[in-house]
C-alpha cells in the first residue's frame, strides 16, 4: 500500500498521507512521495489548486518517524558517531521548490512535529474540530528543524509562538484560530467538502494572477516594504501580459463568466 495518495480531477490535486497505522508519521518513502506531490503540482499545467491531508479520524501527521529515526540514531551511537537526523534538506516544509499554486491543509487530526510544519507549507489551513497542534521537539531534546522556529513567529503573536515552542505543548484547533494558525475549525465531516469548496472558489479566479498573488506576497514578506512594493510592480507588469488579464476584462464589459487558460 502507497504511503501516499495522490490524485487529480477537476484541477485540484489531492495529497493523501496514508500511514495511519502510524499516525501517518513521515518515513524516508514520505518523504521523496511528499516531494514529488509537490513538484507534480508544480509541474502539471491542469493542477490549479491541491489539498493536503490524511487518512484516518485521528491524525494528520505527527511528524518523522520516531521508530525509523530511532534505529537511525542507536545505530550512530553504537559506532560512536554523532547522530544524523534522516531527513532530506530540500522538502515542502523547508521551501525551496518554489510552488506558486495554492496549498489547503486539512488538518485532520493530529498534528505535531513535522506535522504541523508541513501544514503551515500550505498557504491555508482549516481544521477539524478535534484536531490539535503543536511542535514538542524540546520534550525530546530536538527543535522543530523543519521551519517550525521560523514560520510559527510569522503566524502567530510571538509571544504565544515562544510558548509552542519553548513548552512544546499543543493547543486546540479553537486555540489555534483564535491565534490566526488556522483559517477555519469545521466538523470533522464536513472538512474535505470545506477545503474543496475554497479550492473551487480560488479555481474560478486567473490562475496566473492567483499564483502571481502568492509569489508577491511570499517574497514580499522578506523584504522591507519599499523593496516589497517595487516587487509587486514587476510582477503586475508581467501579469498584465497574460492572456488570462485580457479575458477578465474582457468577460465583464461582455456580462459573462471569464474562461481562465493559465496563459
Amino acid at each position: 500500500m502507497s504511503v501516499l495518495l495522490y490524485e487529480k480531477k477537476d484541477r485540484i490535486a489531492y495529497i493523501t498521507l496514508n500511514r495511519p497505522e502510524a499516525m501517518n508519521s513521515i518515513n524516508a518513502e514520505m518523504w521523496d512521495a511528499l516531494t514529488q506531490a509537490w513538484i507534480d503540482v508544480r509541474d502539471d499545467p491542469e493542477v490549479w489548486t491541491a489539498i493536503v491531508t490524511a487518512a484516518g479520524e485521528k491524525a494528520f501527521c505527527t511528524g518523522a518517524d520516531l521508530k525509523e529515526m530511532g534505529a537511525v540514531f542507536a545505530e550512530a551511537i553504537k559506532l560512536g558517531k554523532p547522530p544524523t537526523v534522516p531527513i532530506p534538506y530540500i522538502t515542502p516544509m523547508r521551501g525551496g521548490l518554489n510552488v506558486w499554486k495554492p496549498f489547503i491543509a486539512a488538518i485532520n487530526g493530529i498534528a505535531l512535529g513535522g506535522g504541523l510544519e508541513l501544514a503551515m507549507a500550505c498557504d491555508i489551513r482549516i481544521a477539524a474540530e478535534h484536531a490539535k497542534m503543536g511542535v514538542p521537539e524540546v520534550k525530546q531534546g530536538l527543535i522543530p528543524g523543519m521551519s517550525g522556529t521560523q514560520k510559527i513567529p510569522r503566524l502567530v503573536p510571538f509571544g504565544a509562538a515562544m510558548e509552542m515552542l519553548m513548552t512544546g505543548d499543543a493547543i486546540t484547533a479553537q486555540e489555534a484560530y483564535r491565534l490566526g494558525l488556522v483559517n477555519r475549525v469545521v466538523p470533522a465531516a464536513e472538512l474535505l467538502s470545506t477545503a474543496e469548496a475554497l479550492a473551487r472558489k480560488i479555481n474560478e479566479n486567473g490562475p496566473v494572477a492567483v499564483r502571481a498573488v502568492k509569489e508577491s506576497a511570499y517574497r514580499g514578506i522578506q523584504m522591507s516594504l519599499e523593496d516589497g512594493l517595487r516587487f509587486e510592480s514587476l510582477i503586475t507588469v508581467a501579469v498584465t501580459q497574460t492572456e488570462d488579464a485580457m479575458e477578465g476584462p474582457r468577460a465583464f464589459i461582455e456580462k459573462r463568466k471569464p474562461v481562465f487558460k493559465g496563459k
